[in-house]
């Protein structure tokens, strides 16, 4: 009797297996969670309105935090970070999106594009940061291995 080791469909859901993808949607539902509280508390509850700069830095920091994860897990995979970070991104945008029909003004200032440009900006600028730090780490490494290995050549002049 053959027993089926898959279930019908899971090939389907192959792009999700990968570290970037499963790491880029756990931060995106954080970001967007955040993002979910901050305007909850900012627009729903009026007592915390004397609190409204210490609101903002926190919840700030809480999305700056969130964001940082897929730099730090992937800083020496550009690509994979890069991907991770669009992915988090674009489900923060998307929520950005949804919360827009209930809070009608989220949108004058930013359309949820921009929201997600603004990101896909910040990651492919900390890719390439990253990518060009790794550069020339490797660089280093490969310059020092050429002073102080063996592939230096004798020196044949002889001091007169």
């Amino acid at each position: 009797m053959a027993v089926r080791s898959h279930l019908p469909g899971y090939s389907k859901l192959t792009l999700f297996r990968g570290a970037a993808a499963r790491t880029g949607i756990h931060v995106g539902l954080c970001l967007s969670l955040t993002f979910v509280a901050w305007l909850v508390v900012a627009n729903r509850i009026p007592a915390l309105e004397r609190f409204a700069l210490q609101r903002n830095v926190v919840a700030a920091a809480a999305l700056g935090f969130f964001g940082l994860i897929p730099v730090l897990r992937f800083y020496a995979m550009p690509g994979r970070l890069w991907a991770s970070g669009a992915i988090a991104w674009l489900l923060l945008s998307l929520s950005y999106r949804a919360l827009s029909f209930f809070f009608s003004r989220l949108p004058d200032r930013y359309s949820a594009f921009q929201v997600f440009m603004l990101g896909a900006v910040v990651y492919t600028i900390a890719a390439t940061v990253c990518w060009i730090g790794g550069v020339a780490w490797r660089m280093r490494g490969s310059h020092a291995a050429t002073v102080h290995g063996a592939s230096i050549p004798p020196n044949n002049h002889q001091a007169s």
